[in-house]
């Protein structure tokens, strides 16, 4: 059954909503800026049981904000942003219950096997999530790294996702091209996604009302969550409420 999941996105140490295509070395298109810091989020979420949450760090200064989120609701979030073998254990001793990995994988645009061991040697596949995040390409989605910007080679395909699957115990992926815009999910990559995953995926991107998350049921046979950021009311968006969603999360589909 589908579910919503949360999100705690951290850019420039304060909580924000981005235009996840735009983001670089300067900065980013920004949708919402929020006065909380990420405590607060972690707190409602906690309060709400909504499990399977996400903290990104979106670049650096975000640390002191993605701990406290951590300490706010311990083993309740996920964090991902610049996660490493060197760093990872920090994270899981914070109170993460998984990292979320992806640039630290890549070397040169390849898929580095000795380096998706390394991590594994740190976290264990239990508290591992691969943030297979991508864009749009010729050859269907490749997953992209460094904030979104560097395509690798490596296409979301079953071939990917099965050998991944044995490494991990899920899969993030942002759909980056539409991450932010509020202006539909990419139903085709969702569609795609509940086809071939053989472990928990969660998409993010585009999601503008309670209706996607219907439509995300629908087409991934349920097999997909979904994280909505923007037009969630607790963002300043007007698309649909934190409690409609808490409502969905709790009604039998």
């Amino acid at each position: 059954m589908t579910q919503f999941r949360p999100c705690i996105d951290l850019h420039q140490g304060k909580v924000k909503q981005i235009v996840g295509g735009s983001l670089n070395d300067e900065g980013a298109d920004t949708n919402y800026v929020s006065p909380y810091d990420a405590a607060y989020y972690a707190e409602q979420y906690r309060d709400h049981n909504l499990q399977g949450g996400h903290v990104i760090a979106l670049g650096p200064g975000n640390k002191e904000e993605a701990l406290k989120a951590l300490a706010a609701w311990p083993q309740g979030l996920q964090f991902g942003g610049g996660v490493n073998r060197e760093n990872a254990a920090e994270f899981l001793e914070a109170g993460a219950s998984h990292v979320i990995v992806t640039s630290y994988l890549f070397e040169g645009g390849q898929l580095s096997s000795d380096r998706l061991e390394q991590i594994k040697r740190e976290t264990g596949t239990e508290h591992l999530v691969l943030d297979l995040s991508c864009r749009r390409t010729d050859a269907g989605w490749n997953i992209a790294t460094d904030r979104w910007q560097t395509i690798t080679e490596t296409t979301i395909d079953k071939a990917t996702l099965t050998e991944l699957a044995g490494h991990c115990s899920e899969f993030l992926i942002h759909a980056a091209d539409v991450e932010g815009l509020q202006a539909g999910i990419d139903q085709e990559l969702v569609k795609f996604l509940g086809d071939i995953a053989s472990i928990p995926v969660t998409y993010a991107g585009g999601a503008r009302s309670l209706e996607d998350l219907k439509l995300v049921h629908e087409l991934s046979n349920g097999k997909v969550d979904l994280t909505i950021g923007s037009a969630l009311d607790i963002f300043g968006g007007n698309g649909v409420t934190l409690n409609e969603c808490i409502e969905w999360n709790q009604t039998p589909k």
